[in-house]
């Protein structure tokens, strides 16, 4: 402190001559337009450039984050155009399997108008009816999965059994073994369901994808069901307890498709001379 002291009273005539100075300066630029716009400019330029070499400064200590960042894009990219790549294969694998699956069936959006997932016998009413081709029975499905089954159609509306209603089942089969079961709602938690008639030789595991079998002229084969979340099974039992978590959550439902099976009257027809 004391050296502090002495620098400032050794030279007390410089530093009054720069305080000085610095006043005259801050009396010119405060009164004068030319001096004040002079220095404005002057100041914004340097704060600017003290702003520029500062952020290259912190860019150039940031490069290794940022490289590491473009490391792990390129290669969810790379994984991506493998997928892609794949993709295009079995497109061209199963481009004639494809023709004939869209000459049977036709696929119909629709917006969601009204919902219910509370009640044990749950209903959807949807904006399109008999003048956009929908009819009864037609299978309803979203972008994830099943949805349910139109029941009843006027001219611009139409109301849907809900997968999540009572008496609503849906022929279904394991996607990893192709072992066929029944998926019905088993009437509380509106994401979960039961799945019944699935023997005991088969072997279950949690995870296992359970899609709709294609038994019957509603839905096509592969609709996604549900992924097996829980199971069960005592020693006397013929069928598993098991329970899925739905694909689709329909306390979310916005838009819908519906199905059309070109040849669901011919199927129906031989089927009923069998019956």
């Amino acid at each position: 402190m004391q050296r502090l002291f002495l620098f400032l009273y050794k030279y007390r005539a410089f530093l009054t001559f720069l305080f000085l100075e610095a006043l005259c300066i801050w009396f010119i630029v405060q009164n004068n337009n030319y001096q004040s716009a002079k220095y404005f400019n002057s100041s914004n330029r340097i704060s600017a450039n003290l702003l520029a070499t500062s952020r290259g400064v912190s860019d150039y200590f940031n490069l290794k984050e940022v490289n590491t960042d473009l490391a792990q894009e390129n290669a969810i990219l790379r994984r991506q155009l493998e997928q892609l790549e794949q993709s295009l294969y079995n497109l061209n694998v199963r481009q004639r399997q494809d023709d004939e699956l869209l000459s049977q069936y036709e696929f119909i959006p629709a917006k969601v108008i009204k919902n219910s997932t509370r009640k044990f016998e749950n209903y959807i009413t949807i904006n399109k009816g008999t003048k956009h081709g929908i009819e009864p029975g037609m299978a309803v499905i979203n972008n994830n999965g099943v949805v349910g089954k139109v029941k009843e159609v006027s001219r611009n509306f139409s109301v849907i059994i809900s997968i999540l209603h009572g008496n609503s089942m849906v022929s279904s089969k394991i996607k990893r073994t192709g072992d066929l079961c029944t998926v019905k709602w088993g009437g509380e938690d509106y994401l979960t369901a039961n799945v019944l008639y699935l023997p005991r030789h088969v072997q279950l595991s949690a995870g296992d994808t359970i899609i709709t079998s294609g038994y019957n002229a509603i839905f096509p084969e592969g609709i996604p069901v549900g992924t097996v979340e829980s199971f069960e099974i005592s020693e006397d039992a013929l069928f598993y307890d098991a329970y899925i978590k739905l694909s689709t959550d329909l306390n979310k439902l916005s838009y819908v498709y519906l199905i059309k099976n070109n040849l669901k009257v011919e199927q129906d027809s031989i089927e009923s001379l069998v019956n």
